[in-house]
Order: structure tokens, then sequence, then C-alpha cells
């Protein structure tokens, strides 16, 4: 019974490799389950006795990794921090320098951003996507109302969290597109500092208070 049960996870383990592998070069639309289990050197109904469909597949294969988007949330969700500028930025940074640090992650969100057209087959995986997105945006607002005297005039804490919300997901469709464009452990303060100050007033003293 225990080498059936060994057997079995590294047919699943071999299956989410395989998926993650042709997601990424075919696109998740143009990859079907047979083609999933012939890379992985099994029977359909092997992917059959592990997950019920490609939408579950694809589930699982994100629930792999934790990715950025959904780390930054979490974070935000328990960021108790007396200084929520500093921690949002420090959060910023964090989020993209991830991608540099985890090839799995890299490769998951690759094909999230690029190789996945959200049929009706995955809609549970783009609302999935989607409510951290939101998340993402309602718990940036809420931190930025704590520091919101320090904003520029006119620029209101919503307004804030969409600029770098923007941002975020900027880089990210960026360096997945092409990870030669900047260096996200090197280059990630660089580029997420300047929009701190064109939102905060006097942004080094607010950082340093």
């Amino acid at each position: 019974m225990r080498r059936t049960k060994e057997d079995a996870e590294k047919t699943r383990v071999a299956l989410l490799a395989s998926a993650e592998r042709l997601f990424l070069d075919k696109g998740v639309a143009h990859t079907s389950l047979d083609q999933i289990a012939r890379d992985a050197g099994v029977t359909r109904g092997a992917v059959y006795w592990h997950f019920q469909n490609k939408a579950h597949l694809f589930h699982e294969m994100l629930n792999q990794v934790r990715l950025p988007p959904e780390q930054m949330a979490e974070r935000l969700c328990s960021c108790t921090q007396q200084q929520p500028l500093k921690a949002l930025h420090d959060l910023c940074i964090d989020g993209i320098s991830a991608l540099g640090r985890d090839e799995q992650k890299r490769r998951v969100m690759t094909i999230l951003l690029h190789r996945c057209e959200f049929t009706d087959e995955l809609r549970e995986a783009e609302e999935r996507h989607q409510a951290f997105i939101n998340l993402f945006i309602e718990l940036c607002e809420k931190l930025l109302e704590r520091a919101a005297d320090s904003l520029y005039p006119g620029i209101t804490p919503r307004l804030a969290a969409r600029t770098l919300h923007a941002l975020i997901v900027g880089l990210f469709s960026d360096w997945t597109r092409d990870p030669t464009l900047f260096d996200p452990e090197q280059d990630c303060a660089a580029l997420i500092e300047p929009v701190f100050r064109g939102l905060v007033r006097d942004w080094d003293r607010s950082v340093a208070q």
C-alpha cells in the first residue's frame, strides 16, 4: 500500500510538471489532457485518477506556488506596522524580487499572465485571480488611509492604491514577458521608489518617522 501511494504521488507530480511545461510552451487553451498524459508517460486514465478535468489540474498547478499577488495580499492582511508607507514600499519590493528568486514561481506567473485564456472551463481560476487583485487594491487603500495626510493634494488613498497596483502588475507582466528588461532583485527598489516619491509628500521624512 505504501508503495502504491508513493507511485501515485510520483504520477501526480509528473502530471503537474508536464502540465506546467506544456502550458508554458503551448498555452493553456491549446494543451489537451492527452498531450499532458503522453508527456508525463502515463495513460489518460491516470490523469482522471488525480484530476477531475483540465481546470482542476490548472488550479492544482497554481496551488504549488504562492504567487506574488497572493503573498502580498496575505501580508497586507496582517500588516500592523506603525509606518504604513514604508511597509507598503517594502512589500512592493519584496513582491517583485520574489519572481527573481523562484524559477517555478516565474514559470507559473508567466502562464497566468501570458499563456492563459480564461475560458468558461477556467472560470474558477479567473475568479481566484480577480479576487486577489481586488483584495490587494482594497488592502493597499486601507493602509494608505492611515497615511492620507502624507499624500499629495488630489491623490486619494484609492487613486494611490490603484497606481501601485498598475505598477506592480505592469512590472510582473513586463518581466515575465522579457526577463532581460530588468533584474527583479537588483532593480526593483529603483523602479518602485520614484512612484512613492510621486505620491507622497516629503517621502524621505515619511519613511524615517
